[in-house]
């Protein structure tokens, strides 16, 4: 378990303790910040979220930096993306702040790539994320970040920022799926 892997780790560690944070009645008021008045749980939650976020460009950095890429940080690291991704956006239904039909179009992606990275691995081959991928992960980030925080700044400008990059994210996440399977479609040909 080299420095990287320990880092995909915590991320989905803190998986956890952003779901109690959010959905927990801790009752810690409200706060105003940038023309948003939103719970002080949400805004914590959401600061919360973006670390464990940045962990997988830490964690990313680090591994080609010092050479320390590894088949089971191959494995983790999307693995956590997907899972801090599923349990943001079910956050975000139970608030009515993201729709539920877009959060079941993402999250069956994620479990029908996870589900084809399992097939592959099962040959023998372990297949790390590409940018078409990465661009996906940071969309959908971005878009739940901007949700979380109650789409803190664009409210000043009446811009409903969060759900056009949520949309966006969509997107991305419909377009990456649809290349990870197109281009290992040769699992299928060979399962007769």
């Amino acid at each position: 378990m080299n420095l990287p892997n320990k880092i995909t780790v915590s991320r989905i560690l803190l998986i956890p303790v952003f779901l109690v944070i959010m959905l927990a009645d801790f009752s810690w008021g409200e706060m105003t910040l940038l023309g948003v008045t939103l719970p002080v749980s949400h805004f914590v939650g959401a600061l919360l979220f973006i670390l464990a976020s940045t962990t997988d460009w830490v964690d990313g950095y680090f591994a080609r930096k010092y050479n320390l890429v590894t088949d089971l940080g191959k494995f983790l690291d999307p693995l956590a993306d997907k899972l801090l991704v599923s349990a943001a956006l079910v956050v975000l239904v139970n608030y009515d702040m993201a729709s539920a039909w877009i959060t079941i179009v993402i999250i069956s992606r994620e479990f029908a790539v996870t589900g084809l990275r399992a097939i592959l691995a099962g040959g023998g081959e372990v297949v790390a994320a590409n940018m078409l991928g990465k661009i996906k992960t940071w969309a959908q980030i971005v878009a739940i970040s901007a949700l979380l925080l109650h789409n803190m700044i664009f409210q000043l400008v009446g811009l409903p920022f969060g759900k056009i990059a949520l949309w966006v994210a969509l997107i991305f996440t419909i377009w990456s799926g649809w290349d990870y399977f197109n281009k290992n479609k040769h699992v299928f040909a060979n399962s007769k």
